[in-house]
């Protein structure tokens, strides 16, 4: 990757309006909130160059962009950097950049976005830090081997995720109501990740299955089946639209 990006916060002139922009995504491919934006860019049609990298290996290079040292990062006409992922879905909507992954009425918004932050904040820190970190990151980045009782915990508690995305999934078409949201995009995301290494007992949770193989199906997740982690292949079932 070059050095010559663009320093975080460089004053930049963001559009306001649905003008075409030139966006460049930087991303990890197990990234959950990486593959939660590359699904929410390819629903709303927007072209953009998708860039592979790993975190830990850019250095300086990532902590000029986002001085927090994740990814993803949104670069966009060559001027400036969003991140992170929120900031990032708001920024798309705010500029109205393709269809609308937020509903129009405000209470059903504050449904979709406390969700998502519940897939984003909570998830992430009770199954996707104790499952797919311990399993995949550690292993990649070299850092030991993975905790088993840090993992188990995390087991136990996708098994309560998944009841809650059974609960939902239940009473509504997609998690938050009717339309498909960042609440659904927020959750496949993270959900994609951990199945990618096969430890999502489907089998338990059929009406989970039923949603994920909804999203699962639809042309913008296709990229994600197409995701591997060098030295360690996906789960059988991972690439398989009716599983």
């Amino acid at each position: 990757m070059a050095n010559s990006r663009p320093a975080y916060g460089q004053p930049a002139k963001p559009p306001l309006d649905c003008a075409p922009m030139k966006l460049r995504l930087i991303h990890f491919p197990l990234s959950p909130f990486g593959r939660k934006l590359r699904i929410a860019l390819s629903e709303k049609e927007l072209q953009a160059e998708i860039e592979e990298a790993e975190p830990w290996q850019m250095g300086a290079e990532l902590t000029a962009m986002n001085p927090a040292g994740t990814l993803p990062v949104l670069e966009v006409d060559g001027e400036t950097v969003i991140c992170p992922s929120p900031a990032i879905c708001e920024f798309l909507e705010e500029t109205k950049q393709g269809a609308p992954l937020w509903p129009e009425n405000p209470m059903d918004r504050a449904e979709a976005r406390r969700l998502a932050a519940w897939f984003d904040e909570k998830f992430h820190r009770e199954v996707t830090e104790l499952t797919l970190y311990e399993r995949v990151y550690k292993r990649l980045k070299q850092t030991g081997h993975p905790d088993m009782s840090r993992m188990r915990a995390g087991f136990h508690n996708l098994r309560i995720h998944l009841d809650y995305v059974s609960y939902l999934a239940d009473r509504r078409r997609w998690l938050a109501g009717d339309d498909l949201t960042y609440a659904d995009l927020a959750a496949a995301g993270h959900i994609s990740a951990v199945d990618y290494c096969g430890d999502v007992p489907w089998d338990d949770y059929p009406i989970a299955k039923d949603w994920y193989m909804r999203l699962k199906s639809r042309p913008s997740f296709r990229p994600l089946l197409a995701d591997r982690v060098p030295g360690m292949g996906p789960a059988d079932h991972y690439e398989n639209l009716d599983f």
